[in-house]
């Protein structure tokens, strides 16, 4: 059977657990970082949406109730990656020293992630689950998020997207690994009765069978690529060009990137995963194809720092031939790192009220919505708003 999420018996869980798979990467360690300055009151509120009063109004768990963990890979400290992040211009000195000892704290709680140690995946599934429900009970928690913000992996094969979550069990009973690696940390999720945040474009969740896990589970889930710079300015202008008429002849669009993520993909078996989430959402707010390269290029000087450049062609009254160019620097850490802070509220309190499934509403953070083929930021933000009162109306589930 598999758990509900709910708290043990005779439990306060008041108290919102955050599950990082990829804890000590740059965004993972910033919203870390960032949770607790917020808390400390060593810094303010800018970037965080589920402050502003409409989204607010669905009476979302306070930052304060955070308690954090996750799975990693990587041996580096909590704290030195917090250095890291001082030295690369995105954390304050101010923060580290003020927050050591409650990241040293938070260290503690990071398990290790998968590895290639010859277990199959049941077995490590098992494992993960085992790491899922001992935090939970550990700090006596009302439920765990799981946010998945690992290095990006290629498609998942054909093979992968297994039809039923029958064949999945099947599969992993005969020792066979039919799972991407952020697809097997999902099913360990929801096996845990985790609810889930895709914030990459990798798998995840996104297999059939593990959307059907999650609905069997009563579990609510949202994904997938977080939408934070170049892609997030292209939703907003293609819709212009759209209600103005003007016909978009080539959007071409260039973005240097350093640090982990850079360097992950400048692979581009990996790359493949996030051209097809950045590229597809022009297309679908103009209705129609539209030609340009879109290229991602690692330059590691860079660091956690990101620049894009982009031009468009369009055609205007009596074919006249005009273009529009912008650049877009900014740190892809402090970007997404309140975004995933965002996240975890608003699926925490779908799943207090019950919720199952991908949550359309939450489009409006990610390049590929699961549940929703609405791309325009403005119909996504109002999209939002209506869901936020809809929660604020709506009792605890018992």
């Amino acid at each position: 059977m598999t758990d509900t999420g709910k708290p043990p018996e005779g439990s306060s869980g008041t108290r919102t657990g955050v599950w990082f798979v990829g804890a000590r990467g740059s965004v993972a360690t910033t919203a870390v970082a960032g949770a607790l300055a917020v808390r400390s009151g060593l810094t303010g509120q800018v970037g965080l949406v589920s402050e502003l009063a409409p989204v607010a109004a669905a009476r979302l768990p306070e930052l304060g109730s955070f308690v954090f963990g996750g799975h990693e890979v990587a041996d580096v400290s909590l704290p030195k990656r917090v250095e890291e992040l001082v030295a690369a211009r995105v954390v304050p000195h101010e923060i580290s020293t003020a927050l050591a000892a409650e990241l040293a704290s938070v260290d503690h709680s990071i398990r290790p992630g998968i590895r290639r140690d010859g277990r199959s995946q049941r077995e490590t599934a098992t494992v993960l689950e085992g790491d899922l429900r001992a935090f939970r009970e550990e700090h006596d928690l009302a439920r765990v998020v799981v946010v998945d913000v690992s290095s990006t992996e290629p498609p998942a094969p054909e093979t992968s997207e297994l039809a039923s979550l029958a064949e999945l069990e099947r599969a992993l009973d005969a020792g066979e690994a039919p799972l991407p690696p952020t697809s097997l940390y999902a099913y360990a999720a929801f096996r845990a009765g985790c609810p889930m945040v895709a914030f990459t474009p990798s798998p995840g969740p996104r297999l059939p069978a593990l959307e059907e896990l999650a609905t069997e589970a009563g579990l609510p889930w949202a994904g997938s690529d977080g939408k934070t710079g170049e892609t997030l300015l292209k939703t907003v202008l293609a819709p212009m060009f759209a209600m103005r008429a003007l016909r978009v002849r080539s959007w071409s669009s260039y973005n240097l990137l350093g640090g982990g993520d850079g360097r992950t993909l400048a692979d581009p078996a990996n790359a493949e995963s996030k051209t097809v989430t950045k590229g597809q959402g022009v297309e679908a707010i103009l209705g129609h194809p539209v030609d340009g390269p879109l290229h991602i290029d690692y330059v590691p000087d860079l660091g956690d720092w990101k620049t894009a450049w982009d031009m468009v062609s369009f055609e205007g009254f009596l074919g006249t031939q005009m273009s529009l160019q912008f650049t877009w620097t900014g740190c892809d850490s402090a970007l997404a790192a309140p975004l995933v802070l965002d996240l975890v509220r608003l699926v925490a309190r779908a799943h207090q009220v019950g919720e199952a499934g991908p949550l359309a509403a939450l489009a409006f953070f990610f390049k590929n919505p699961a549940g929703s083929d609405v791309h325009a930021l403005t119909e996504q933000w109002e999209a939002l708003v209506r869901w936020c009162e809809q929660l604020g109306a709506t009792g605890d589930r018992p």
